[in-house]
């Protein structure tokens, strides 16, 4: 790969050079104090959550709900009955559930209920870091709210969390996943690297996330994954996206028994999510009858 996606996130700036240049030096002196250090600017999102914070527009309505010390925020249309098949809606890493929006109004125009989910650290959503595995876990507490869910529609390193939850037992009817993240192990890698960091932080770092949040980062993974989810499952991935290789998604969907690659040109990693062709795939995915059902391809630019 010619790119360090990581570099999206922490690299190319002032501040970045000078963080890195803390770092490699604290790790020098102190690997213990270097490793927590990089955790946790690891694990906060950029940009601040502030940044991604938008006005909602009627009839659209923010609540929240306690989690793990924190608050979650969500968002539903006041304009919706109940009975409806519920559909949650998750962003990625420095994203926000109002990222959402317009693919929010498109399900609800179709007959479902769509639900935007913040994670943690993120839009209106408490507390300034989050993990992978946390975001999982938001899935499921979303789930235990909502009831079941006829579907989870991710992106970035939602999608990611969302796989991971479906594997785990979420009890979800269809995923559509948009350009997911690659697996956690090699960002760390990308991570390191873009800070000149010493050749074995990474693995240091991936040792102290498991050992805090009790999951190994094998089972984010194609093959760990692709063993366990049996929904139907779309992924929409742009082949020119810089900030989740596409490759990922080849090999993510390949490794799902239900599991269908759409390819798309021109939309990179964030425009996916305003993209009309897109919300018809994934809304074409949600109202498939039988489980193995396929939906046609996109056009591609």
């Amino acid at each position: 790969m010619s790119t360090n996606p990581a570099a999206a996130f922490y690299a190319g700036s002032g501040a970045a050079r000078t963080v890195g240049a803390a770092l490699r030096l604290l790790d020098r002196l102190a690997p213990t104090w270097g490793t927590r250090g990089a955790l946790r600017l690891f694990f906060t999102p950029m940009p601040w959550k502030f940044a991604m914070r938008r006005p909602l527009p009627r009839p659209w309505m923010a609540e929240r709900w306690a989690f793990e010390g924190t608050t979650l925020a969500w968002y539903r249309r006041g304009d919706i009955a109940d009975e409806r098949p519920v559909v949650l809606l998750v962003h990625g890493w420095g994203g926000s559930g109002a990222q959402m929006l317009a693919l929010g109004d498109r399900l609800a125009a179709a007959g479902f209920d769509p639900v935007l989910l913040d994670f943690p650290g993120h839009g209106r959503s408490g507390a300034w870091r989050s993990t992978l595995p946390q975001f999982a876990r938001a899935l499921f507490a979303a789930a235990a709210r909502l009831g079941p869910l006829h579907g989870v529609v991710a992106h970035s390193l939602g999608a990611l969390a969302a796989t991971h939850a479906a594997a785990r037992g979420l009890p979800v009817e269809r995923l559509a996943l948009l350009a997911p993240s690659a697996p956690p192990a090699a960002f760390l890698e990308w991570f390191a690297h873009s800070f000149g960091l010493a050749q074995g932080l990474a693995a240091r770092m991936r040792a102290q996330i498991e050992r805090r949040e009790g999951v190994g980062l094998a089972e984010f993974e194609p093959a760990w994954l692709g063993a366990r989810v049996t929904q139907p499952v779309l992924v929409l991935h742009d082949e020119g996206d810089r900030v989740a290789p596409h490759a990922a998604s080849v090999r993510l969907a390949a490794s799902l028994p239900a599991g269908h690659l759409v390819s798309t040109r021109g939309l990179g990693h964030r425009r996916l999510l305003d993209d009309a062709q897109v919300a018809a795939g994934v809304l074409e995915h949600l109202q498939a009858d039988g489980r193995g059902a396929a939906p046609m391809a996109l056009p591609q630019r």
